[in-house]
């Protein structure tokens, strides 16, 4: 044995493809082993499977974890996060636009300070840790120091995560407006940092009121030029945010074609949100292989509206879960799901523990093109998962001792379970964060 392998046992769960619908996953989508070994080397998993069936194959001498009580499954994933936006969150009694205004371009203007833009890129991703997330595609501010710091925190940890400069040429802050070098400052960030290690660079105007035209078709050019980049914007989350955009592009069919003219939507493009759209704006993102992230908590908190999930899937349209923190009420996958199901509930779409899962694991990788490293406990993939511990407190444990299933089991906790029941979160085989 060399230093490089560990041995965890405990109860694994993955899943391999999308579970369906139903109250019981589709045969081959789900992997679990009540009773299971996950072998790490170098970080990236080695093997997988029954403890009883793994054992002998071990060098000789091994010893393994014991995690036996605890669950251990794909590190969480969150499509859609702003980390210059930590310190406002639970900011009280604005809708978008007016908190936009009254909070979140105020907060963004600190972090022209690059001794900030450290010190909270810190702060996010201790956070973040903490709640069992180990990928994010994340929003920095309009300043281009905001992005290397946060870079470099996460290279220092080793984490895979996709980042961007906030892109805004108009209707901001004149310390916030980024005018004739944003696209030049994202040029030498892509450089800088695109495809270094585990990171990688998301193209990122805010949306379309505050860039120029000029500005989002040079980011499309960008995209031509590097398909291996990503790009992350919102779209129609709010009706008040579709008025203005009809008023400031009266030449467009409608939101969405704005981004399309400028060459925006593609297979790795995310848009924040898209409560307020039509089906034949669903379809034509299906179209081109986007996403739209599912905000649930932040459409709550800022009155925005329900999103439609039975109509994404109806038109083929993709869509992810992510925490949307400021405006996000909570940075934990388990708080994401459960206000995900509260809004399903609303819109008499209920949302099962399997589908929420998958999706905050597997089905949010392969959205953001990442489903080749991340997203499952399989051999050869990176080392990123969670240990959940179902008796972190006293009501969860009293809940979970009345399950008699699985699919109960991670129902409960994607109900009950906070922060308090990650007992480690594990990226690039370290073990980057241990409940105190």
């Amino acid at each position: 044995m060399t230093s490089t392998d560990t041995f965890i046992r405990a109860e694994l769960v993955s899943f391999a493809r999308d579970p369906g619908d139903g109250n019981l996953p589709q045969p081959g989508s789900l992997k679990h082993y009540g009773d299971g070994l996950l072998w790490l080397k170098e970080g990236h998993i080695q093997a997988i499977g029954h403890y009883a069936d793994l054992i002998d194959q071990l060098p000789p001498n091994s010893q393994a974890l014991d995690y036996r009580g605890r669950l251990i499954m794909p590190g969480f994933i969150d499509t859609h996060v702003h980390y210059v936006q930590l310190d406002i969150m639970a900011s009280y009694g604005r809708q978008l636009l007016d908190w936009l205004n009254d909070y979140t371009f105020p907060e963004e203007c600190r972090f022209a300070s690059h001794a900030h833009a450290e010190a909270l890129s810190n702060a996010f991703l201790d956070e973040m840790l903490r709640a069992g997330t180990t990928t994010a595609q994340v929003f920095g501010s309009s300043h281009p120091g905001s992005v290397d710091a946060f870079f470099t925190a996460c290279q220092k940890r080793q984490l895979r995560m996709l980042v961007g400069k906030v892109l805004m040429d108009r209707n901001a802050p004149d310390a916030l407006i980024d005018g004739t070098t944003g696209i030049s400052d994202t040029e030498r960030l892509i450089e800088d940092w695109h495809g270094k290690q585990r990171l990688g660079y998301s193209v990122t105007p805010r949306f379309a009121p505050t860039s120029t035209k000029t500005q989002m078709d040079a980011a499309g050019a960008l995209l031509r030029n590097d398909p291996t980049l990503w790009l992350q914007t919102h779209l129609a989350e709010n009706s008040g945010e579709l008025d203005w955009v009809a008023q400031l592009f009266p030449g467009s069919r409608d939101y969405l074609s704005v981004y399309e003219e400028a060459g925006l939507v593609g297979p790795r493009s995310t848009f924040a949100h898209g409560i307020h759209l039509d089906n034949g704006m669903r379809k034509r993102l299906a179209e081109r292989g986007a996403n739209i992230a599912f905000c649930p908590s932040s459409n709550l908190f800022l009155g925005s509206g329900l999103f439609d999930r039975e109509a994404a899937k109806e038109t083929g349209m993709a869509f992810t879960y992510a925490s949307d923190i400021g405006a996000g009420t909570d940075l934990s996958g388990f708080g994401t799901l459960k206000s995900a199901y509260q809004v399903g509930q609303l819109r008499g779409q209920p949302l099962t523990a399997w589908q929420g899962f998958y999706g905050l694991t597997h089905g949010n990788a392969k959205a953001l093109s990442l489903n080749s490293q991340v997203g499952q406990l399989a051999p050869s993939y990176e080392a990123d998962f969670v240990v959940i511990d179902p008796h972190a407190t006293s009501l969860l444990e009293r809940r979970i001792q009345h399950c008699n299933t699985l699919g109960e089991r991670l129902f409960a906790l994607m109900m009950l379970a906070d922060d308090r029941a990650i007992y480690e979160t594990w990226a690039g085989g370290i073990c980057q964060h241990r409940r105190d």
